[in-house]
């Protein structure tokens, strides 16, 4: 039976991209030597590195005065990384859920944080209306929030340095890089198996570094060594370039976010038109990424008995997470409509059979 993966990470990713990565552990480029075997040192790889800086530059539109690199890990790193950098004084930050709280929690390690927006009056459904601030040393924002199934639908704009965790939505819609001085995230979403995270840093943030730091959590360390100060992850480079390369051939990050448009409206039409679901999250705040939703009041019993008619028809990973319950279908880029389109039966079909 085929399956239809809607895991909220580590995510399915194109079949073009797992075929490029069969490839390359049993023969890399020809060498005869596995891609998890190859020398990072090597021209060889040093060309898959620079194919995926000039990969990603094209499908965002990087501007040039900014900087790419890669490290091990994940964005969790991140979140103290970025404070040990540029928090000097101040910095604001939205709290929108779980990765907020934990970047919220590790940046006061370093200084003040004023949080200036919160959703947890509600759960975190919603994202909430805030005015840039001014007088800080950065604004942080987590632009799509895995958990709870909210988004933010454009980008900020602001005085100070405005710093993005974009782990689950990275290109998967247009966005104007030159509006963050930083964006960042693990890679195991949209790009990459796990292990590797990005960074797309504007080069005068190198020189705002505000304390002298441990070598390996300088940004500037990995600035200046082009992601090479230490072994840098090879094989999930290797596949993100790929990913980025199958984003190109389909068009680019337009030709993603029409898709990613269509999969969610479906999915959320059917979740607003069918008596026994109900969608958790206000609908101008919905993600394309994360479409979280549970047993609509009187339905509720029904949920164990959905999960298993869904896994029956293939469906992996649409268990919602603790802190909100139901289900959650994780639609990242790679995610065919073919595979909503079997969840949007099975509700359609379920509901036949149970509504009142």
């Amino acid at each position: 039976m085929k399956k239809h993966i809607f895991n909220a990470g580590p995510s399915l990713l194109a079949d073009e991209v797992y075929e490029s990565a069969i490839k390359a552990i049993q023969d890399f480029d020809g060498s005869g030597i596995s891609i998890l075997s190859i020398s990072h040192r090597t021209p060889a790889f040093d060309a898959v590195m620079n194919e995926a800086d000039a990969l990603f530059r094209e499908l965002l539109q990087i501007p040039d005065n900014y900087k790419i690199f890669y490290i091990g890990g994940g964005a969790s790193t991140f979140f103290y990384e970025v404070a040990a950098n540029f928090l000097g004084t101040k910095a604001a930050y939205v709290n929108t859920g779980v990765w907020s709280k934990k970047a919220i929690k590790e940046a006061k390690r370093y200084g003040e944080v004023e949080v200036i927006a919160s959703s947890e009056d509600k759960n975190f459904n919603y994202i909430p209306k805030f005015e840039a601030p001014k007088g800080v040393d950065y604004l942080h924002i987590t632009s799509n929030n895995t958990i709870y199934g909210t988004e933010y639908h454009y980008d900020i704009d602001a005085e100070v340095p405005v710093i993005a965790d974009m782990s689950s939505n990275i290109l998967s819609r247009p966005i104007d890089v030159s509006k963050y001085a930083m964006i960042y995230g693990g890679a195991q979403k949209n790009l990459a198996p796990a292990g590797v995270s990005f960074a797309i840093i504007r080069e005068d943030m190198l020189d705002k570094i505000v304390r002298d730091l441990p070598t390996m959590v300088s940004f500037k360390t990995h600035v200046d060594n082009n992601s090479m100060f230490n072994t840098p992850p090879v094989f999930p480079i290797y596949v993100l370039k790929e990913s980025l390369k199958w984003l190109k051939s389909i068009g680019g990050v337009e030709e993603i976010y029409r898709r990613n448009v269509e999969k969610a409206e479906l999915l959320y039409d059917e979740i607003d038109r069918n008596p026994l679901f109900k969608g958790t999250v206000e609908k101008d705040s919905r993600s394309l990424m994360n479409i979280c939703f549970v047993m609509a009041e009187g339905y509720e019993e029904l949920a164990p008995a959905f999960m298993e008619y869904t896994k029956e028809h293939g469906i992996v990973g649409i268990k919602g997470h603790r802190l909100v319950g139901g289900f959650r279908a994780s639609c990242y880029n790679a995610l065919k409509k073919e595979s909503v389109e079997v969840l949007v039966k099975c509700m359609q079909d379920f509901a036949a059979k149970y509504a009142k």
